[in-house]
């Protein structure tokens, strides 16, 4: 027989192929639960990348980023798409429903009873140098997950079309709708022209 030192492990099996850790539909629950409670003013999006990739580990980031695209060009808002691909990832349809349902419920009872005392509190000082706070925190992790996504991305027409579209949305404050009908063709192009030239 021969020994395992002439023939080791293989440690080159792709990573697309690593399976996802078993998440329970409790952990979904509760993680959307607590970033649906407990995200103000933004920023969601960042914040489910730190808690799904970095922090536990159930996607891989360039899985997770390439989910967060289709998410952006499909109807609805971006952050409930992103939950629901989250949890179809990890367990199917029960995990979509589980997340969906634990993102949005917690804050609709949450903006009801907001509202109920929001005219009381919104004329403290305090309260409005928190939330601006709040705004600052969302847009540092709105611009970390930009910057991730430019790392990924090693060719220079990719960082273009990056570049463009945070000067067009966020200098030129152009419809974020029309941006994206112009950059999304255009990536499209771009990446069909890259495949073409090597392969």
């Amino acid at each position: 027989m021969q020994s395992l030192e002439e023939h080791p492990p293989r440690t080159d099996v792709p990573r697309a192929e690593v399976p996802h850790p078993e998440v329970s539909l409790a952990a979904i629950a509760a993680l959307h639960l607590r970033i649906g409670c407990l995200s103000f003013g933004g920023g969601m999006t960042g914040l489910i990348y730190h808690e799904v990739v970095t922090k536990r580990g159930w996607l891989r980031e360039a899985e997770f980023l390439s989910g967060l695209t289709i998410c952006q060009i499909l109807p609805g808002g971006n952050v409930v798409n992103l939950a629901i691909y989250v949890g179809q990832r990890l367990r199917g349809l029960p995990g979509a429903a589980v997340a969906f349902a634990a993102l949005l419920g917690g804050p609709f009872f949450i903006i009801i009873g907001f509202m109920l005392v929001y005219e009381r509190l919104a004329g403290l000082p305090f309260v409005a140098a928190g939330l601006n706070g709040v705004t600052a925190a969302a847009m540092g992790l709105m611009l970390m997950m930009t910057v991730r996504g430019a790392q990924l991305s090693r060719h220079a027409s990719s960082l273009a079309v990056i570049a463009a579209t945070m000067i067009a949305v966020g200098v030129l404050h152009f419809p974020l709708i029309a941006v994206v009908c112009v950059a999304v063709p255009v990536s499209i192009a771009l990446a069909a022209r890259r495949r073409a030239r090597h392969g």
